[in-house]
């Protein structure tokens, strides 16, 4: 598991009222090697806020599509993150270039408050 994958996640373990969905990671690929947790942003077919800076569309028109397994026009809530183990990863199902990846960093940055 590296940073930039898009993974299925049983969130359920966290919240009783979550269910399996993608998400993105984003913890640094070191500490995807060396802990048995990760860092990851929910992803939603709810993308009625994906202008919001804290929020990236990946639609059919994103250069990234076809690469990410997504089955519906998706936003990536970077306002939405967990630490979560490893474990309650079910399979990757695709991944964001490195360009995507700058701008998630971008969307963090503004969920973060980091300037």
């Amino acid at each position: 598991m590296t940073r930039g994958d898009i993974v299925i996640v049983d969130f359920r373990p966290h919240d009783p009222k979550a269910k399996v969905r993608p998400a993105l990671v984003i913890q640094n690929d070191r500490d995807n090697a060396r802990l048995t947790n990760t860092i990851v942003a929910a992803i939603t077919s709810v993308t009625r806020r994906s202008a919001e800076p804290t929020q990236l569309l990946i639609d059919r028109a994103h250069p990234d599509w076809k690469a990410s397994g997504l089955r519906y026009e998706s936003a990536i809530n970077c306002c939405n993150v967990f630490t979560l183990r490893k474990a309650d990863v079910k399979r990757g199902i695709g991944r964001l270039s490195t360009a995507t990846m700058q701008e998630i960093d971008e969307c963090l940055k503004e969920a973060l408050g980091i300037a």
